[in-house]
């Protein structure tokens, strides 16, 4: 079994995180993909996040409708800064003789080496490296498992969708209809709210 897994703080969930992993499962024929929301992300602890419960529901939200996409809780329930190389190592333990392709942006791939214990985290997965360009800036630790999948982007952020919350603009185009009830029906990051 090949298994794609997507780590991320996914607050809130979004187009971006979605359509270019439904793209490269076409492409890459993962049997399933797992969602894995960050506790607290290493390289974010200078910020909060909504909370754990809250992300894993819009996940779970966005995803309902994709049979072989899933979320996981393996990193809430273990609290903490969330490192991919103890996920990983999780990972193995529950699907036994099961591969596991780590799911990033391009933005992210420069800095692998950065990554909690990053010789370990190399035997544990391959990568795949979503990328806007046929041919990527390929910089990279040499003695990772890589591959491109080239992708169209969706321009959306994070960080745009909580500020267009927070002015009351609205988010339809960039989330699922779902998650945007989600996000209005408790009223997650407007002012003076997470």
């Amino acid at each position: 079994m090949r298994i794609g897994i997507v780590g991320g703080t996914f607050d809130p969930f979004h187009r971006g995180h979605l359509d270019p992993v439904l793209a490269a499962r076409e492409k890459l024929q993962w049997d399933r993909v797992l969602y894995i929301p960050a506790w607290r992300q290493p390289f974010k602890t200078d910020r909060d996040s909504a909370p754990g419960a809250h992300r894993f529901a819009m996940t779970a939200l966005a995803i309902c409708d994709h049979d072989a996409l899933y979320v996981s809780p393996i990193e809430l329930e273990r609290g903490g800064i969330s490192y991919s190389v103890d996920t990983l190592a999780e990972l193995h333990r529950e699907y036994p003789g099961a591969s596991f392709d780590w799911i990033i942006g391009d933005d992210n791939l420069k800095d692998l080496d950065r990554w909690k214990d990053p010789e370990r985290l190399y035997k544990l997965t391959r990568f795949v490296v979503l990328t806007r360009h046929s041919t990527p800036d390929t910089r990279h630790p040499e003695n990772a498992s890589i591959v491109f999948a080239e992708n169209a982007t969706v321009p959306v952020s994070s960080t745009e969708i909580r500020r267009r919350v927070r002015a009351g603009e609205p988010i339809d185009e960039f989330v699922d209809p779902l998650v945007s009830r989600y996000i209005h029906h408790y009223g997650l990051y407007k002012e003076g709210q997470l």
